[in-house]
């Protein structure tokens, strides 16, 4: 996955590319639906790791600071 701030744009513009979430931004998945993914396993690679990265921001009350990077 990019580093720093790579990571947040390409967070920001990644799509959900499959299941009841397909086609939404990442950041915007309900964080019930990536806390499930948490217990699950989250999918191997840059998903995967998007996913854990938009859930930890949500965690910790951080939306606000990402919000200004949200595609339009």
């Amino acid at each position: 996955m990019a580093a720093g701030s790579e990571a947040l744009l390409t967070l920001m513009e990644a799509s959900m590319p499959f299941g009841r979430y397909q086609g939404s931004r990442i950041m915007n998945l309900p964080e019930e639906y990536l806390l499930w993914w948490s217990q699950k396993g989250f999918p191997a690679g840059e998903l995967g790791g998007l996913m854990a990265l938009a859930l930890e921001i949500k965690r910790e009350g951080l939306e606000g600071l990402v919000k200004p990077l949200r595609p339009f």
